[in-house]
């Protein structure tokens, strides 16, 4: 076949390739390692060099003209693909957009502002510490002493000690109170301090688990009370549950206060379920009493000037109460289902002025 011919034969398949696949068709028959073209380029070898001069800038004519009609018919193609899919495939901008789920804020979060909000407002600052404490800090200074069983490692979880060392090891805090010692030395007294956070002690049950959160209270002056302890508690729970609520202090023991209280607050009964601030029963939410004087003495505060009270409860234990949250374990399971029965919108954001979640 003639050059000529190729050249016709070939920019009519062109013209005539459909789509993408038919043109790459094409090409193979032209200019793949069998094709046409290709074939005759490889007869130039056995032309002598008068026939070689001629064919040669031929041939390299005629490969150029398809390569070039095969780039442009591929473009074309593209081109035209393109409008087909924009003439299918369209979209109205101005329908609304799909609905995407919303996160939403863990109770422990929400209680912990709940319980922040309250505070401040009763002049409380917000102090905060490590998780990983001292021996010293976590027990020594808070007046807990060796044989305490709070200091058993079947309670506390201690952190191993490289071979030879032979200091008292670290622990997972069991409690916030270091942190309401490291206030103590940092700002001295007068002071007024929530201490909110997660602790760490070896149980695990309906009610109990290996981690949990405690917000701890203290405040320390040169007149402070018992009387004006129960004063906080009560304005504390009004404000938290929403309604009217009465304490009662029994009398208990804790190392690092004297006098020591446990506080109950007013519930009744009514099938299974709690109704806080009404009723005649009693429910026990948390301890506390007047800072013992060893425990102001390691906080570097002078025993004989100041005195103070402090209180410990758990978050996670009055979100149960408000929220009627049945198990402690399902606070720490990430069920996606019992974050969203149980969580709350992310502008839901707790004030005082704006009323706090019920």
């Amino acid at each position: 076949m003639t050059l000529d011919a190729l050249a016709s034969k070939y920019r009519a398949a062109i013209a005539a390739a459909v789509d993408e696949a038919a043109l790459e068709d094409v090409r193979v028959g032209a200019m793949g390692k069998q094709g046409e073209i290709s074939l005759k380029m490889r007869e130039l070898g056995k032309m002598s060099p008068e026939e070689r001069q001629v064919m040669g800038p031929a041939l390299n004519a005629l490969k150029d003209e398809i390569a070039s009609a095969l780039a442009a018919k591929k473009a074309g193609l593209a081109d035209a693909a393109l409008d087909e899919r924009l003439r299918s495939e369209w979209l109205d901008v101005t329908l609304p957009a799909r609905g995407r789920p919303a996160g939403t804020i863990h109770p422990v979060s929400q209680v912990t502002e709940e319980v922040a909000a309250i505070f401040a407002d009763m002049g409380f600052a917000v102090a905060e510490g490590p998780r990983i404490e001292t021996d010293w800090y976590n027990f020594d200074a808070l007046n807990i002493p060796g044989h305490h069983p709070a200091r058993a490692e079947m309670d506390t979880f201690y952190m191993q000690r490289a071979e030879g060392d032979n200091r008292p090891p670290n622990v997972l805090r069991t409690h916030t109170s270091p942190v309401q010692i490291r206030s103590m030395e940092a700002q001295g007294a007068p002071i007024r301090i929530i201490c909110p956070g997660g602790v760490y002690r070896a149980d695990y049950d309906q009610t109990h688990t290996p981690m949990f959160h405690q917000v701890e209270g203290l405040a320390i002056d040169k007149n402070i009370s018992m009387a004006n302890l129960k004063w906080t508690l009560e304005e504390f729970f009004s404000a938290f549950f929403g309604t009217k609520v009465k304490t009662r202090f029994r009398a208990s023991h804790f190392p690092f206060t004297e006098p020591s209280a446990e506080v109950d607050i007013q519930c009744s009964w009514e099938g299974g379920t709690v109704k806080v601030g009404e009723g005649d029963g009693w429910l026990e939410v948390l301890g506390s009493g007047m800072v013992h004087p060893k425990v102001l003495a390691a906080g570097g505060i002078d025993p004989e000037v100041y005195q103070g009270f402090a209180f410990g409860m758990g978050i996670d234990r009055i979100a149960m109460l408000k929220y009627g949250i049945p198990d402690l374990r399902a606070f720490f399971e990430s069920d996606l289902r019992w974050l969203r029965h149980y969580g709350f919108a992310s502008l839901d954001v707790p004030t005082l002025h704006g009323g706090l979640s019920r």
